[in-house]
């Protein structure tokens, strides 16, 4: 069981209802007591809490995409937290993931950290380092949800783009001259040209480096024609 005590003052209490970090917060752990604990301690920080028994019940929820921190034990009945983690990855689901464990479990626990765990905590917990540690998770999901939405937004300029201007852009981001692009797809040279200003236009580029780092986005290898495969898979 956790035993946890009230030290955190005033301070934390400003920052955890800060306007900017304000938000839900899931506690998972299949020992009520924990839960209970856990959710006093957020709580108190102004924060709304959703408790959950199971891995499997969590990831049946809304809470995987609308909490921003997860707090969860590394070692359950069922599903694991790993194994929870994994999930979450496969979903491409960014939440942040603060992870609770016994002393046997950290080499899980730094397993878990590798796989992008934002922190994780061994029983007893430190009720202060945890609430700073949701601090930054928070902020991290904030982060999350700017690139998420830049993300979608750079998709949505790409997904406007003929087939024919999807085949130009990763060789022109490869770093081929317009010659080059026109002897890899059989076409002229002036046709490169005309696409090439169509796609700085529809991508809203205001420079070709620009352009090159929208494409850099859209594919983690940019130098291969693959982009618009890798990109429908997402």
């Amino acid at each position: 069981m956790i035993r946890l005590r009230c030290l955190f003052g005033e301070s934390y209490l400003v920052l955890m209802n800060n306007e900017q970090t304000s938000s839900l917060l899931a506690i998972l752990d299949d020992d009520k007591s924990v839960q209970s604990a856990l959710r006093d301690l957020i709580e108190s920080g102004g924060m709304c809490t959703l408790c959950f028994d199971s891995a499997e019940q969590f990831l049946n929820s809304a809470a995987r995409h609308t909490a921003a921190c997860l707090i969860a034990d590394i070692r359950m009945p069922g599903m694991s937290g790993i194994e929870l983690q994994a999930n979450l990855k496969i979903e491409r689901c960014r939440i942040p993931i603060i992870f609770i464990t016994g002393r046997g479990d950290i080499p899980l626990a730094v397993r878990a950290m590798k796989e992008g765990a934002s922190d994780f905590f061994t029983k007893p917990v430190d009720e202060a380092a945890l609430l700073c540690s949701v601090e930054r998770a928070l902020q991290q999901n904030l982060v999350n949800h700017r690139e998420d939405a830049e993300r979608a937004f750079l998709v949505a300029r790409y997904e406007s783009l003929t087939p024919r201007e999807r085949e130009v852009l990763p060789l022109l981001a490869s770093g081929l001259l317009n010659k080059q692009v026109a002897f890899e797809l059989g076409i002229t040279e002036w046709t490169v040209q005309l696409h090439r200003g169509h796609i700085m236009r529809k991508m809203q580029a205001d420079s070709f480096a620009g352009l090159v780092r929208m494409a850099d986005k859209l594919s983690p290898d940019r130098t291969q024609p693959s982009m618009v495969g890798e990109l429908t898979s997402t």
